[in-house]
């Protein structure tokens, strides 16, 4: 489903966006960094999750706007939304069906991108519960929910989103932010996701792909 989460260690990388990945939910730098992918899975379980407290202050950076000019873009399979990602960043593979990006450093994934239709219960609603429960189905361990929000205007839709930081199953430490997004063709999950260490300096990256991410397909 849509809301995978995957340990951005096992990632392969790939010249071609690729089939993706496991959403790290932390997908970010999860792709490399905790395989945000986003999804989904038994949904009573993942109901039962711990909710990310709503605290609307932590996202006051999200407001739609256009990815820089140097941006990479590349479409879901489906052609329903498309992933804007640095131009030095790479797409690596991942689940199928889902798009990610991720930045490395000495072979490891440091930054994380991820798009994946949704494909199970999670809804703009249940998020900030479904989504926390989703990491700990997908294996995460010593998960910490952050903020949460809903509301919130992208381009061509509207979403909610969750922080939260988490360790994979091969003990890598992400700060990630997921985000599903209702647009007019489609629901998409986008996750953005770094290491500890590299989310001072990647999270305004981070957060500006998430306040360009259209939910309308396209590529470059």
């Amino acid at each position: 489903m849509p809301t995978t989460t995957a340990d951005p260690a096992t990632a392969t990388a790939t010249s071609r966006p690729t089939r993706r990945h496991r959403v790290l939910a932390a997908a970010l730098a999860l792709a490399g960094a905790a395989a945000l992918a986003a999804c989904g899975g038994s949904g009573e379980r993942e109901a039962a999750g711990p909710p990310a407290p709503s605290n609307p202050a932590a996202f006051t950076w999200e407001h739609p706007t256009r990815a820089p000019a140097s941006w990479h873009t590349r479409a879901l399979p489906s052609g329903q939304a498309s992933l804007a990602y640095p131009r030095t960043w790479r797409l690596i593979r991942t689940d199928p069906g889902t798009v990610t990006a991720a930045m490395r450093s000495n072979g490891a994934i440091t930054g994380y991108l991820n798009i994946t239709p949704q494909g199970g219960e999670e809804t703009l609603a249940n998020w900030p519960s479904f989504r926390p429960a989703h990491n700990l189905d997908e294996g995460d361990r010593d998960l910490v929910p952050l903020a949460s929000t809903s509301g919130l205007r992208f381009t061509d839709g509207h979403g909610s989103c969750v922080k939260d930081s988490y360790s994979t199953s091969t003990d890598r430490r992400y700060t990630e932010i997921a985000c599903i997004v209702r647009g007019e063709a489609a629901t998409t999950v986008i996750v953005a996701a770094a290491t500890p260490g590299r989310w001072p300096r990647l999270s305004p990256t981070l957060e500006r792909a998430i306040s360009s991410f259209d939910a309308s397909a396209k590529t470059d």
